[in-house]
């Protein structure tokens, strides 16, 4: 498998540090707030990712943080703590706030078939181990005391900005409006790892330590986290574009210090959604939830679908018309798998042939597109039986994640025959000019759950909301 590393900056072969296991890490949601769509597309690339390598016969341990504490409102450890902005918005406390939208988030994890990692792992439930990295950084001259807080010296490491391939002089950490200098650091970019003369006097969640009572920076969590359950070697590591400067940066100084050796191999980060021309954000005010899709009729996997249509590592344009596309298109793959007779003898040559073709788009820096490009040329070939077909669907599935064949081939709805033929007569009022008679039709199976899309190739109907 190719994929693009953005410690390298280009496409590199594919290999994990053993061959036993594949450890991965995914950067988790803050949970203050509701995950937006724009988040969520980058889970969602990172659960393909998963999938593929699972799918190529990787046995694959994936990690995940919940960060509960220690993320303030600029990455650059200024401003205030998110969790207890929230906390206090919503009249409850930080824990409240972390497991009501911990709750939330796994609910729109479960809509898009995200799978959830192997081991996930609250921020405030390591705060023993993230003490000892920073007691070992400080006896090895990585960090320095000052102000009450504990800081990380970027001027000890001569690679600082290899994930960016920056000069110094040209990165600025959380510049925006509002936001003063903390002037306890000795350089622009070092970044604290851990609070201890906190600028918050309202800050709900505090722990002893060797170097006062205090909270841990938000950096340094995932360190701790990674290492503790994955071990000293991680294979690839996700996240966001945005988490590339300073977290993953500052991600890489303290884990490398702390070790004493490379830490992570590879670094796998998808580009933003825009709505508008701008990244969809909580701070532009423009986002949009999986509860706002289903609120305006739409089923979340179209969404997915969507995603899968677009390549991880381009922007992506969100629209209500360009996602009422992706629904329409996917409701008519749902609709033609639906018809597809689960007759004949295991074609095995056709299997291999077209499975072969559907890895090769997958190794290919995750070409999702032509994943997908795959599926459609199986379907339309006349020389693969419908068994062959079914079963390389279902294949296809345990990476697509687009429940291609769970309410279909063998488990059809029990009145599929008889919505059939009511979608032929409601055609058959159309023709004859029936308008009334064929929207009773229409509203006697939205009565039923049942929704009714009309494509250029005909109607469609939506199973996914049929009980």
């Amino acid at each position: 498998m190719e994929l693009y590393n953005t410690l390298t900056h280009k496409i590199e072969e594919f290999i994990p540090h053993t061959p036993e296991v594949v450890k991965m890490y995914t950067c988790g949601p803050t949970v203050y707030h509701y995950a937006h769509i724009g988040n969520l597309r980058t889970y969602i690339s990172e659960d393909v990712l998963e999938k593929a390598l699972k799918y190529m016969g990787y046995y694959v341990q994936r990690a995940m943080n919940i960060t509960d504490v220690g993320h303030l409102t600029s990455d650059s450890d200024s401003g205030t703590d998110k969790m207890v902005d929230s906390a206090q918005k919503e009249q409850k406390t930080v824990l409240e706030i972390a497991k009501f939208y911990t709750d939330a988030f796994f609910d729109d994890c479960k809509a898009l078939n995200i799978r959830k990692p192997d081991v996930i792992s609250k921020a405030t439930e390591n705060i023993d181990f993230y003490i000892e990295i920073i007691l070992t950084l400080l006896q090895k001259g990585y960090a320095y005391e000052s102000n009450g807080n504990i800081y990380f010296d970027i001027t000890k490491l001569e690679d600082y900005y290899k994930l960016t391939n920056h000069k110094a002089d040209e990165m600025v950490v959380g510049v925006r409006e509002g936001v003063e200098e903390d002037t306890g650091k000795r350089n622009q970019a070092d970044f604290v790892l851990w609070f201890t003369k906190s600028k918050f006097e309202d800050q709900e969640l505090k722990w002893n330590s060797p170097f006062g009572v205090g909270y841990p920076g938000w950096h340094i969590e995932c360190t701790g986290i990674s290492i503790k359950n994955l071990g000293e070697f991680l294979d690839i590591h996700c996240g966001g574009i945005d988490n590339i400067f300073p977290h993953h940066t500052n991600e890489i100084a303290q884990s490398e210090s702390y070790l004493g050796h490379k830490w992570c191999n590879y670094w796998f980060h998808a580009q933003h959604l825009n709505v508008k021309d701008a990244k969809m954000s909580k701070s532009q005010g423009n986002i949009i939830t999986v509860s706002t899709l289903k609120e305006e009729g739409f089923n979340p996997l179209s969404y997915r679908y969507m995603c899968l249509n677009s390549h991880y590592r381009k922007i992506l344009e969100f629209t209500f018309d360009s996602l009422k596309s992706s629904e329409t298109a996917y409701l008519k793959l749902l609709n033609r798998i639906s018809m597809i007779k689960e007759e004949g003898d295991f074609q095995d040559s056709a299997f291999n042939d077209y499975n072969e073709k559907f890895m090769t788009a997958l190794k290919d820096d995750l070409n999702t597109a032509n994943a997908l490009t795959v599926l459609y040329d199986l379907l339309k070939d006349e020389t693969i039986n419908g068994y062959t077909k079914l079963k390389l669907i279902r294949s296809f599935d345990k990476v697509l994640g687009l429940d291609l064949i769970s309410k279909f081939a063998g488990e059809l709805h029990p009145q599929h025959d008889e919505i059939m033929a009511l979608i032929e007569k409601r055609a058959e009022f159309k023709e004859e000019h029936k308008f009334t008679e064929a929207d009773g039709i229409r509203n006697e199976l939205a009565a039923r759950g049942i929704e009714l899309v009309d494509t250029r190739e005909g109607t469609i109907y939506n199973l996914k909301e049929v009980d």
